[in-house]
């Protein structure tokens, strides 16, 4: 039997996120982070895979791109059909992967889209090539809703160190002139002992400073893709971005918090996205 127009209206309605990004094969960060972020706090998600990782938690081994005409249909399929309420962008290999994806989502419409600028992996290993920096800043920052680089990622796009909190907001203050409305920094390198973050509107040139849970622990891996991803998940249930930010910074302390307890594998293990659950 097929289900007529008014019954379909009388369905409920998924909370819809996408995450553009490469794959881990490790399970730890990439796709499979978001993916798992999005299921954790409720959202229906999909994904557009830029890139093959072989990855474990103990490094990079192996970077299979997908060609960028593919990561183009990818996008087609989704926003023809299920659209989405928020888009994660993470690994995109090259300026050819960007410009499609910057191109598509203009296309497309998207809205609350989340640039997290993934371009090293947590063992220090190089995920994109050079050319694809200037493209992140000259295709996707003007087109982000919130970028959140961390202080590394931050230093390569302003071609600067950062090291201090008033560093931090000098920099999302310059990284805002190439067009993204607000920019998270992250100071998880900024000092051993703390979870200190930098939020900036550049509508109220408006800084906040964000402290959290410090938890010591070698199970970080992915930590980044999971803030993300946590943002767009929130963005897409209808949370203004200030509140977005909050609640996703909440999501991954804890989820660093009792990911600690675990052991998997002989490097940087991952975070626990289903905390809430087991």
């Amino acid at each position: 039997m097929t289900t007529d127009k008014s019954d379909r209206k009388e369905k409920k309605n998924y909370y819809r996120s996408l995450t553009i990004a490469g794959s881990d094969s490790g399970g730890g960060a990439g796709i499979q982070a978001d993916l798992k972020t999005f299921a954790a706090i409720g959202c229906y998600g999909m994904s557009v895979i830029t890139a093959l990782t072989a990855q474990n938690t103990q490094g990079v081994t192996g970077i299979y791109p997908v060609p960028p005409s593919f990561v183009e249909q990818q996008i087609e399929a989704l926003f023809t059909d299920i659209g989405t309420d928020a888009v994660k962008i993470g690994m995109l290999f090259s300026s050819d992967h960007i410009e499609v994806v910057a191109r598509q989502l203009t296309r497309f419409k998207a809205q609350n889209i989340v640039l997290d600028p993934v371009m090293v992996a947590q063992s220090g290993d190089r995920l994109l090539k050079d050319d694809a920096v200037e493209a992140i800043k000259a295709h996707l920052l003007p087109i982000a809703d919130i970028v959140t680089p961390n202080l590394p990622e931050a230093a390569v796009m302003l071609g600067r160190e950062i090291n201090t909190v008033e560093e931090m907001e000098a920099a999302a203050r310059d990284l805002s002139h190439y067009g993204g409305r607000y920019i998270m920094i992250k100071g998880g390198h900024l000092e051993a002992d703390k979870s200190t973050d930098l939020f900036y509107s550049s509508r109220e040139d408006r800084s906040q400073v964000l402290h959290g849970h410090y938890t010591e622990t070698d199970n970080n891996h992915g930590t980044g893709c999971t803030l993300s991803s946590a943002i767009a998940g929130y963005l897409a249930q209808g949370l203004d971005m200030e509140s977005a930010v909050k609640n996703a910074k909440s999501y991954i302390t804890e989820a660093i918090r009792v990911g600690a307890e675990y052991s998997i594998g002989r490097g940087h293990g991952p975070v626990h996205h289903f905390f809430k659950y087991w």
